[in-house]
């Protein structure tokens, strides 16, 4: 499993490399966002509430754009076939398209984070900011790949990603905007850092689960 997994997804990042479809278009998005809210709402800083959800909201939506694109290859070529007859296994599918979604979120955020602090956030990014990043990037790409296999077959399916992504993620959004908050405004205490962490650690874990668990049959069906 590892092994076809690692395969995959060296096969996706190459590609990536190549055709350049997914990432700079992710990061292209959010830094127009970002661009956007600087000059629309008239401001050079923000903070607390406000900070934390344009960031979160941003780059949630940039993320649809990447789990669109996700199964483009398989889909377009006809190779979602072949992997399917092949006798690797399909939660090393899963697992390829996972960590290669997250890949791309991490990309994406190593430009689009610093835009951010340029236009909209002032001062400088707390520490506390990559866990959170981390944890939100994993429920992320396990939902993200999930949804993309799902609406892969489908004919609209450039409509029918956000509309099964956004929901799933609601909870995501919620606790990964809580958790930034405090650090945007320092108003928060450390227990309420650990409270939405803890969220976000059990979101992961529920999404991760639920996915392997469903794949083959999505696969199937």
């Amino acid at each position: 499993m590892i092994r076809s997994a690692s395969a995959i997804l060296r096969k996706d990042l190459r590609l990536e490399a190549r055709t350049k479809e997914s990432v700079p278009a992710m990061l292209l998005f959010s830094v127009t966002a970002f661009v956007l809210f600087h000059f629309g709402l008239d401001r050079d800083s923000l903070d607390g509430e406000l900070a934390s959800g344009v960031l979160w909201v941003t780059l949630l939506l940039a993320s649809v754009i990447g789990v669109t694109r996700l199964f483009a290859a398989e889909r377009e070529q006809g190779g979602i076939d072949g992997l399917l007859l092949s006798p690797a296994d399909r939660t090393g599918l899963f697992l390829a398209k996972a960590a290669a979604l997250f890949v791309y979120l991490a990309l994406v955020e190593l430009v689009a984070l610093p835009a951010f602090t340029l236009l909209l956030l002032g001062p400088g990014l707390q520490p506390e900011l990559l866990l959170i990043l981390l944890l939100a990037n994993l429920g992320l790409a396990s939902v993200g790949a999930l949804v993309s296999a799902l609406a892969s077959e489908g004919r609209a399916r450039e409509l029918v990603v956000p509309l099964m992504l956004l929901p799933l993620l609601t909870p995501l959004l919620i606790a990964a905007a809580g958790a930034t908050e405090p650090l945007f405004s320092g108003d928060g205490g450390p227990e309420d850092l650990g409270r939405w962490l803890g969220l976000l650690s059990l979101y992961d874990l529920v999404f991760v689960l639920l996915s392997v668990a469903v794949f083959d049959y999505l696969l199937d069906d």
